[in-house]
């Protein structure tokens, strides 16, 4: 594999029919290649001009792709399959367009909590001496950090519907939460389970990559109207996502990224305070050794980590089927191949000299001892001991 340029092209390129787009963002380290992108100017090598539009949750992520508003977005991979299923709001064709990154995500609770958990209480007991039914934040109900807080729980024995109330607050405003006491608990991206340390509200226990090594996090998504409509955009757009995602890869443009983040108009935070969520670093566990991460947040890793994989999206439907959200054990396999717009990936990738095809398929063990290999996920659904049926 090659590295590139922006003028290192391998086959033709057309110019995108759309040259101005309106790309959708969450304030977090994981919208870093839409920053990127602009500062480095890779939009406009790439015949794009992309006019960034912060959004304050999610929910306006979803709403402003299907009112049109927005035209591609950084999306939580399990919103793109909710509003492709039509849970918890309209139904629409959406398409991913590639992964942005993989990793990077948390779980941080209460220091009373952490306190028990340390001595070697099981999450279970420790939640029961709250005296009252324990509260823990998420960002959307199909999204990532509600099935890995779900996940997290029914690991530790702890029934995410019934044990503990879940709710949904934009992740800015979670440490503060968190420090009022109106949290025991929030699954959310980075920096904000750093801002919680920092402040000393709440310690961070285990990270998203612990539950799930090089887990789907963030997706480059759209509807898929615009994807059919433009072709040559979503390629062009690609192009410029995956330039700046290589960018990244770079230790010491980290550094570079951390000061272009940390600016008002991102993060309002410290540079350092973000670059120390950017590279490896451990959990502190309270005691003389800390909790190694088993990976820090990944957005290229040599092209691997963007190809848009429908197996990515069968763990999201599994994961909606065991958790009562979604009924139909029909066509998963349909939806996840017409979602994922490898098609485009595979153009765009080709046209940068990147490798095309799907990495080479492996088994992942999670948390809780379990294999998924995307091979047969009603099954895999079906078979865990903590569900909604419980």
């Amino acid at each position: 594999m090659t590295s590139f340029t922006s003028t290192q092209y391998s086959a033709p390129i057309v110019p995108p029919e759309r040259p101005h787009l309106r790309i959708g963002y969450v304030a977090l380290i994981d919208s870093a290649p839409f920053i990127v992108a602009k500062q480095m100017g890779f939009d406009n090598h790439h015949g794009l001009t992309l006019e960034l539009c912060k959004q304050p949750s999610w929910a306006a992520i979803r709403d402003k792709l299907l009112s049109g508003e927005l035209d591609a977005a950084q999306t939580l991979y399990g919103l793109v399959y909710g509003v492709q299923i039509g849970l918890g709001g309209p139904q629409a064709d959406m398409a991913i367009l590639m992964t942005l990154n993989r990793n990077g995500q948390a779980i941080t609770v209460s220091n009373r909590l952490a306190e028990l958990l340390q001595r070697g209480q099981s999450l279970k007991n420790a939640l029961s001496s709250i005296g009252r039914k324990a509260v823990f934040a998420q960002t959307f109900p199909t999204g990532t950090h509600a099935m890995w807080l779900n996940y997290w729980l029914a690991a530790n024995d702890v029934h995410p519907l019934t044990d503990i109330e879940s709710i949904v607050i934009p992740p800015s405003q979670m440490p503060d939460a968190l420090a009022q006491g109106e949290l025991d608990g929030f699954c959310a991206g980075e920096p904000w389970h750093a801002v919680a340390e920092h402040n000393r509200c709440g310690r961070t226990i285990v990270s998203s990559s612990q539950i799930w090594h090089n887990h789907p996090e963030k997706a480059l998504a759209c509807r898929r109207e615009f994807a059919a409509l433009y072709p040559n955009t979503a390629q062009a757009l690609i192009r410029t996502i995956l330039e700046s995602c290589q960018w990244i890869e770079n230790a010491e443009n980290k550094i570079q990224l951390s000061t272009w983040l940390a600016k008002p108009e991102y993060l309002k935070l410290s540079a350092d305070l973000i670059h120390s969520r950017l590279i490896t670093h451990a959990i502190d566990s309270g005691e003389q050794n800390a909790i190694p991460l088993r990976s820090p947040v990944s957005f290229f890793t040599d092209g691997r980590s963007n190809y848009p994989l429908p197996t990515d999206g069968l763990w999201f439907l599994s994961q909606f089927y065991r958790w009562g959200l979604l009924k139909s054990t029909n066509e998963w396999n349909h939806i996840v191949n017409q979602v994922c717009q490898t098609t485009h990936y595979a153009n765009a990738a080709r046209q940068l000299n990147l490798v095309s095809t799907p990495p080479e398929a492996t088994a992942s063990q999670l948390i809780d001892g379990q294999i998924w290999d995307g091979s047969n996920a009603l099954a895999y659904s079906e078979h865990f001991k903590i569900k909604a049926s419980n």
